[in-house]
């Protein structure tokens, strides 16, 4: 048993998506999030600025006593893994991306897409990784680069959003001819109903999901699972956007779980 709190972490708001997945896989864990909204979208950023800013948020989680760390960011996850691993071998680190990439070559899948930031679609990170575990799948990648900075605009359920999604998605699904695709950024749940929509026959991957599942088996491993732990989830952001606190009340709306919102000192 490990009452510690779990580390989550994300760029801006999407990481929230994971918190929403762990609390209800894993209701007894607690949470410290931190988003850094001040800097977001890192999606669009170089490699060295993404791997800078990776270490100091997580810096940050693990001098709160985290026994765990979540990278609840594919972009992140694709540039910055192995040096925050390096950083912190004692403490386990998870990022997105292989959780997602084992869920979809355990279900069979032949042929994919894929759909994230310009930097997670440019490391490649996901093509590599399925490849690497089906020699034989095809894998079609398209970047949605506006998309992230709408979602923390507030415009999620707007037309703008749809038309969004129809613009990036309408050539790739209808050229790929792909049944399957991996939402490759954990803000991309918060549109899936327009994806939904706009293309229902469509079976959707969600890496928020998958990388719970992924942690929920190790703590249970490494005998690491909360059991009545008194503290309370703690929701910490880089910069306290009227967006972040509009998005932490909708996504936890109908839980008894209490969120402190705490605007961190950069």
């Amino acid at each position: 048993m490990d009452n510690r709190p779990i580390g989550v972490f994300d760029s801006g708001l999407g990481g929230l998506t994971s918190v929403q997945e762990l609390h209800r896989q894993l209701p007894e864990e607690r949470v410290i999030y931190l988003g850094d909204t001040a800097r977001t979208p890192y999606g669009s950023k170089s490699p060295e600025t993404i791997v800078k800013f990776a270490i100091q948020n997580v810096d940050y989680l693990v001098a709160r006593n985290t026994k765990m760390i979540i990278i609840a960011c594919n972009t992140v996850t694709a540039v910055a893994l192995d040096a925050l691993r390096k950083r912190y071998p004692a403490i386990p680190i998870i990022g997105v991306i292989e959780p997602t990439v084992k869920k979809v070559v355990g279900d069979g899948v032949k042929k994919v897409g894929v759909i994230a930031t310009k930097a997670t679609i440019g490391s490649d990170v996901y093509g590599r990784e399925l490849r690497s575990m089906s020699p034989d799948i095809e894998v079609f990648s398209e970047a949605c680069p506006a998309i992230v900075p709408l979602i923390e605009d507030g415009l999620t359920d707007t037309e703008i959003m749809r038309l969004a999604v129809s613009h990036y998605m309408d050539d790739f699904v209808k050229e790929g001819g792909f049944d399957d695709l991996i939402l490759g950024c954990t803000h991309y749940p918060l549109v899936a109903k327009h994806i939904r929509s706009l293309y229902p026959n469509l079976r959707m991957y969600s890496s928020s999901a998958e990388v719970i599942r992924e942690a929920a088996e190790m703590l249970r491993e490494k005998d690491m699972l909360a059991s009545g732990s008194e503290f309370i989830d703690r929701y910490y952001a880089s910069d306290m956007s009227d967006n972040f606190i509009a998005m932490t009340d909708r996504l936890f709306a109908d839980t008894d779980f209490k969120i402190h919102l705490l605007k961190l000192e950069q």
